[in-house]
């Protein structure tokens, strides 16, 4: 059993030198709706099938977040982000899915706890699923740990390169896995490192599924990251997210699936004109749902986006 209350107890933003992103700034945002939205309509697609799988989850964090108190009230992100599914009664299953989950671990019935990945992963894997976690920050690695401290076997905790540890599990023993890959992009080598993973994967693994999550933001990297995730000589579906018209900061983000489950698409054609409206901060907003095969399947308007959908190559 994970107890929520033990997800909080973050010390102040000045008290972590050694590493600068804390994503307890940023939980719940509509990043965090995008990316655990789709993590869990993968997860419900996995689970149809008896033989057990792998999640591999090479970026964890903390595992879950506070919303009422320490980082997450600095900016409280989540007022843009998940406190605007809150008390819908309207979403299309894969997103009301999501947002029961949240709601499932805040008893009081108020967004108080925000699940990261891991918890979300955890909640919906059966006993004989395995749930691989890799963390560097040395605070968030210890909150890692003391959440699935009891959680046995199906739970492994490492301190470590994400990246590295995803290869030295591919090929899981079950030859099923769903691979999580969502570094801060602060440093700007994980652009090119998250496309030579992909590629490393591919050869070590090649029916395995990988899911990337992925900024909009101005800086050249950025711009450059879905052109080369396009280029990837395998089936992939790309949905992005944008919140607002494209300034300084990030303005949206988006999800890069290789080997995406064939009912992925549908579920997105229904689920973004929902969320876009939902989580649009200004007349910016808009989305977009790119697959290997084809043009863009749902588009709506995006703003000064470089990103050109894959040509046709089938």
């Amino acid at each position: 059993m994970l107890d929520a209350a033990a997800y909080n107890p973050y010390l102040s933003p000045g008290t972590a030198p050694m590493f600068s992103y804390r994503h307890a700034f940023h939980a719940g945002n509509h990043a965090d709706c995008l990316k655990h939205f789709i993590l869990v309509a993968l997860l419900r697609y996995m689970e149809q099938k008896d033989k057990p799988f792998s999640l591999i989850d090479t970026h964890a964090g903390a595992g879950a977040y506070g919303l009422d108190a320490g980082y997450a009230m600095k900016n409280s992100e989540w007022e843009g982000g998940i406190a605007r599914l809150w008390q819908r009664t309207d979403l299309p299953p894969a997103l009301a899915d999501f947002v029961e989950l949240v709601r499932g671990m805040n008893s009081s019935g108020k967004p108080t706890f925000y699940p990261g990945s891991p918890y979300i992963a955890h909640k919906l894997m059966r006993e004989h699923d395995r749930l691989r976690l890799y963390e560097m920050h040395p605070t968030d690695v210890d909150l890692l740990g003391k959440t699935f401290q009891n959680a046995g076997r199906q739970v492994m905790v490492t301190r470590g390169d994400g990246y590295a540890g995803l290869k030295s599990l591919l090929p899981p023993p079950s030859r099923r896995a769903l691979a999580l890959i969502d570094p801060s992009y602060e440093d700007k080598r994980d652009y090119s490192q998250v496309v030579q993973t992909l590629k490393d994967s591919l050869t070590r693994f090649a029916t395995g599924t990988y899911a990337v999550w992925y900024p909009l933001l101005p800086r050249p990297e950025a711009q450059r990251l879905p052109d080369r995730l396009h280029a990837i000589q395998a089936e992939w579906l790309d949905v992005r997210l944008q919140v607002s018209r494209a300034g300084p900061g990030m303005f949206g983000s988006g999800m890069f699936i290789l080997n995406p489950p064939w009912t992925l698409r549908a579920t997105l054609t229904e689920c973004m004109p929902v969320l876009k409206d939902a989580l649009a901060q200004d007349e910016g907003a808009g989305f977009q749902i790119t697959t290997s095969d084809m043009a863009p399947v749902k588009r709506e308007p995006f703003q000064h986006s470089r990103a050109k959908p894959a040509p046709r190559t089938r």
